[in-house]
């Protein structure tokens, strides 16, 4: 990853400013560079991945054009030609210096021509205007506040605002910034069509859209790595890079030391595709003492998403201390697309269909949020195969009929177009899905309940969610975590719309824990 600002004015200082942008030191290690527009600033914090020479650092500046850019630009070279052919010079092997050049050259038109993970902020001296935008999905994190001046400042996370504005919102997905307005241009939840493939044919575009998709985020200047729960998800994006890659792979796992689900499938998986697989194994205190990191390092007060994060932090924090690896590729938004286990209690499939069209929405707050904070905080950088913009694209016009559970395995169509391959076993294809919080040991969901009790007498814990108006904590374990979250983001709680929490308005799914495991259909997920 790497980290970038813009303060689209002059009333912020430059001393102010660094001290904003080092917030996220760790998000890019490498290098620093602030500079001055005329009208503002830019800065950046570098994270080498593609480009690895000085001349790959930014902002990059060409004509009246200043640029920073956090993404990865996949397929930038055809396009890098065709600037070239155009006129245009460049210094580095940088995937983000052909963006200014776009710009000069379709405008805002650009953002529908890319096939990115990026958040970027630029700056048009000519036009003496600031222009900001984020991927269609919003894997690569962007922020804005608005000072009282009236000046926009953008950066990576929350807290490189908080210094200079006072409240902080999370910049729209597959949307561009100009002259004070936020246009949508292109919005992955909505299908203008619901497509007429049959299973073979889906099978098949999902099969080779994946594929396609993981072969993409191969392409590194810097050492890759792949985190494998063992679950359907990350083992199919493991199984596929093995197939697609010339040395073994880089493989982690991390579990509780009492009651890991997940160690021994990831081991089988490893096992499979002969990867180097390294495990970490966590305690419960281990859990304890990470939980405020966590919750300061994410932003958000969000139960799922913290307790996922927990895991995720602590293998990301091994891999960064204990190798050279610089990129991690994992399994997240598969479920956001073919279904979690409580979207089997979907009445019908237009409830199944504008389920996934609302997690993909917000999907930015949640598991995104997730990937992307434990992963650049141990200064690596994230990819995501299941977020190709293709792939999502097919899938989300599947005939929803067809995603729903009618099968008696969730995710059939993804399970389905990979039966013939043997990219990875059996058994780990077709195993009943576990949710990574649960499948790292049953108990340390037990343990943060049982923390959090001890935390709060039952008259504290009324009076402390009385404290809160905007989704309001609704168990101990909520209520320390919110309490958390405004220590270090006190009033911004509406950075994340709410809770994430099964459908409650579907029989089967009225419950009072985002968790698995209190639904009637966990079942053979829990061992």
């Amino acid at each position: 990853m790497c980290s970038i600002i813009g303060c689209c004015g002059t009333g912020v200082g430059y001393e102010e400013l660094k001290g904003a942008l080092e917030k996220t030191h760790s998000r890019g290690p490498d290098a620093s560079r602030i500079v001055n527009t005329g009208n503002g600033w830019l800065g950046f914090n570098r994270l080498s991945i593609m480009g690895l020479t000085e001349e790959g650092m930014q902002p990059f500046v060409l004509n009246q054009i200043s640029l920073v850019c956090n993404g990865e630009i996949y397929g930038f070279r055809p396009i890098k030609e065709g600037l070239k052919a155009q006129g245009y010079n460049f210094v580095s092997d940088s995937d983000c210096e052909i963006l200014p050049a776009m710009y000069l050259e379709y405008g805002t038109d650009m953002f529908r021509m890319l096939d990115a993970e990026y958040a970027l902020i630029l700056y048009d001296a000519e036009k003496n205007k600031y222009i900001a935008a984020r991927d269609p999905i919003g894997i690569r994190p962007l922020y804005y506040g608005v000072r009282d001046d009236g000046t926009y400042v953008f950066a990576s996370e929350p807290k490189n605002i908080l210094p200079l504005a006072k409240k902080v919102m999370p910049f729209p997905p597959g949307h561009y910034f100009e002259d004070g307005v936020f246009v949508k241009y292109r919005d992955m939840s909505e299908v203008g069509q619901i497509l007429p493939d049959g299973l073979d044919e889906i099978s098949g575009k999902i099969r080779s859209l994946l594929i396609r998709g993981v072969r993409k985020r191969l392409d590194a200047d810097a050492p890759v790595g792949f985190l494998l729960s063992g679950g359907l998800d990350s083992s199919l994006v493991c199984g596929i890079a093995a197939h697609l890659s010339e040395k073994p792979l880089e493989t982690w796992a991390i579990g509780m030391d009492v009651d890991a689900i997940d160690l021994k499938y990831a081991r089988e998986v490893a096992r499979y595709i002969h990867s180097n697989h390294h495990e970490v194994i966590m305690t419960r205190q281990d859990v304890i003492d990470a939980l405020e990191t966590v919750i300061e390092m994410l932003g958000t007060y969000d139960i799922t998403t913290i307790r996922a994060s927990i895991g995720m932090y602590l293998v990301c924090k091994a891999i960064h201390e204990t190798s050279d690896v610089r990129v991690i590729l994992t399994g997240e938004i598969s479920d956001e697309i073919f279904g979690y286990k409580y979207t089997d209690f979907a009445p019908n499939a237009e409830e199944f269909q504008r389920e996934a069209e609302k997690r993909i929405r917000e999907i930015h707050m949640y598991d995104v949020l997730r990937a992307d904070r434990c992963i650049s905080v141990n200064s690596l950088e994230a990819r995501v195969p299941f977020g190709d913009l293709a792939f999502v694209e097919y899938c989300m016009a599947i005939d929803p009929e067809l995603k729903m559970n009618r099968y008696g395995k969730g995710k059939y169509l993804l399970r389905k177009a990979f039966e013939k391959d043997g990219l990875i076993p059996d058994s780990i294809l077709w195993r009943e899905k576990a949710a990574f919080s649960d499948a790292v040991g049953h108990s340390m969901k037990d343990d943060l309940a049982a923390y959090a009790e001890s935390c709060y007498t039952d008259e504290a814990y009324e009076a402390g969610i009385l404290k809160y108006d905007h989704a309001r904590p609704f168990t101990k374990e909520s209520l320390l975590y919110r309490d958390i979250f405004e220590k270090y983001y006190p009033g911004q709680s509406e950075m994340v719309v709410d809770f994430w929490m099964p459908n409650r308005s579907w029989e089967g799914c009225d419950v009072t824990d985002p968790s698995a495991r209190v639904l009637a259909n966990y079942g053979a997920s829990g061992v």
